[in-house]
Parts: C-alpha cells; sequence; structure tokens
C-alpha cells in the first residue's frame, strides 16, 4: 500500500456551546395560565382525596378535572389569569423604563 492510498483522518469540529443568558433576578415573575391557577388552588384537595398519589399522578388528575370543567368553571380562572397577565405587562413595563 503506497503513501496516497493510506486514508487520512478528517479533522474533528469541536461545537462551541451557547453559554445560557442569566436572568435578571429584578425581572418580574411571568403572570400564571388559567390552568395553573386552578391547579394551584386545586392540589391540595387532590392529595388529601388520593393519599399517597405521586407528583406526577397528582399533574395528571389535575389535568383530567381540567379537561372536564365547562367553559362556564373555567371562566373564574381565565378572568384571575387576565389580571396577572395584565399585572406582568405593567411591571414589566416598568421594569423596562428603568432598565
Amino acid at each position: 500500500m503506497s503513501d496516497d492510498q493510506i486514508p487520512t483522518a478528517q479533522p474533528v469540529k469541536v461545537k462551541k456551546l451557547k453559554q445560557k443568558k442569566k436572568k435578571d433576578p429584578n425581572a418580574p415573575k411571568r403572570g400564571l395560565s388559567a390552568y395553573m391557577i386552578y391547579a394551584n388552588e386545586n392540589r391540595d384537595r387532590v392529595r388529601a382525596e388520593n393519599e399517597g398519589i405521586t407528583f406526577g399522578q397528582v399533574g395528571k388528575k389535575l389535568g383530567e378535572e381540567w379537561k372536564a370543567l365547562t367553559e362556564e368553571q373555567k371562566q373564574k380562572y381565565k378572568d384571575l389569569a387576565e389580571v396577572e397577565k395584565k399585572r406582568y405587562e405593567s411591571e414589566k413595563a416598568l421594569y423596562l423604563a428603568t432598565k
């Protein structure tokens, strides 16, 4: 085998990992969704009704309950979510103005 027939190793390309941007601890927190407000209100009740239930099962049970609610029942949580959204937008505007 001659020198021109010997396969040469291809250079290895090294990808640079992007550094994750650090969050500003003073930035306002995002508003909760209607489902998250519902879940926060009902999580303790679901745990009490189902002793020994795992964390994942609690979430699954809450999701099933949320899907079973009518639009009228969900409206209370949607209204609260809208208030949360407006709060976040006003805090964000203030935060960006003072930045």
